[in-house]
C-alpha cells in the first residue's frame, strides 16, 4: 500500500489514477490528520509526501515519522512544487529517500516509486562491512561511525553500501543514478551529488574514505589507499 498525502485535490487524484492503473494498491490523503489517522490502522510501504499541506507542514511530518519505531526506515518521496537545491538538501537531511520537484512525469514518479521499493524489500544481504571506524552491516541495518549509530536515508545509504561492496572502483554520477535510482534522469546528475554531499556530513571523520574522482564521479578507498 502506498499513501499520499496531497492538499491538492487535481494533483491527488491524477497519481492516485496513474498508480492504480499501473498495479500500485493506493491511498490519498488531503489533510495531515486524516493521514495520522490511517497510520494507526496500517503503515504503508512507501509516502508521497507534500510539503506545504495545511495545519502541518511536510518536513514537519517527515521528522515526526523518523522519530517513530515503526516508521523510522518508511520509504518518503517528496513531491512538492519547492524545487530549489537548498530545499531539496532540506528534504533530503530531514529524512526523505527521494525527492521530486513539481511539475514531475508520471512515468518517471511511477519508476522512482518502483525502484525504492525493489531495493527496500529486499532484505538478502547478510555481510558486514567495515574501514577504519565506520562499520556497515546490511542484515540488520546498522551504519556505525565510531561505534555511535548515525541515520541515513535510503538513497545514502545505498550509495554507501554498493562503494564499500566495490572498494577501489570509480563510479561515474550516471552509473550511481542507473544503479541506486534505477532510471536514468537527464540532466540530474546533481541529484547524486547532493545526496553524496550529505551522506558525507553525516559520515564525519570517515568521509575521508568517498573520493571525489575529478569529472568522473566517486569511489571508495581505504585510508591506504587514499592518495
Amino acid at each position: 500500500m502506498i499513501y499520499m498525502l496531497e492538499d491538492d485535490d487535481n494533483i491527488r487524484n491524477f497519481v492516485l489514477y496513474a498508480l492504480r492503473s499501473s498495479g500500485l494498491e493506493t491511498e490519498g490523503f488531503a489533510h495531515p490528520k486524516e493521514f495520522w489517522k490511517a497510520l494507526e490502522k496500517r503503515v504503508p510501504s512507501l509516502l508521497l509526501l507534500d510539503v506545504m499541506l495545511p495545519d502541518e507542514d511536510g518536513l514537519s511530518i517527515l521528522a515526526r515519522l523518523r522519530k517513530r519505531s515503526d516508521t523510522r526506515k518508511l520509504p518518503i518521496i517528496m513531491l512538492t512544487a519547492k524545487s530549489t537545491e537548498y530545499d531539496k538538501v532540506m528534504g533530503l537531511d530531514g529524512g526523505a529517500d527521494d525527492y521530486i520537484a513539481k511539475p514531475f512525469g508520471t512515468m518517471e514518479l511511477i519508476s522512482r516509486i518502483r525502484a525504492l521499493l525493489r531495493r527496500t524489500e529486499d532484505s538478502s544481504e547478510t555481510d558486514e562491512y567495515t574501514c577504519g571506524a565506520l562499520y556497515v552491516c546490511p542484515s540488520k541495518h546498522i551504519i556505525q561511525v565510531s561505534g555511535a549509530d548515525i541515520t541515513l536515508t535510503l538513497k545514502e545509504y545505498e550509495m554507501l553500501l554498493l562503494m564499500m561492496k566495490n572498494t577501489g572502483r570509480v563510479f561515474t554520477r550516471d552509473e550511481l543514478l542507473s544503479e541506486i535510482w534505477g532510471y536514468n534522469f537527464d540532466g540530474e546528475s546533481r541529484t547524486v551529488d547532493v545526496h553524496m554531499r550529505t551522506l558525507r556530513s553525516k559520515l564525519g571523520d570517515c568521509a575521508k574514505y568517498i573520493e571525489t574522482v575529478r569529472g568522473i564521479g566517486y569511489r571508495f578507498c581505504s585510508r591506504e589507499e587514499t592518495p
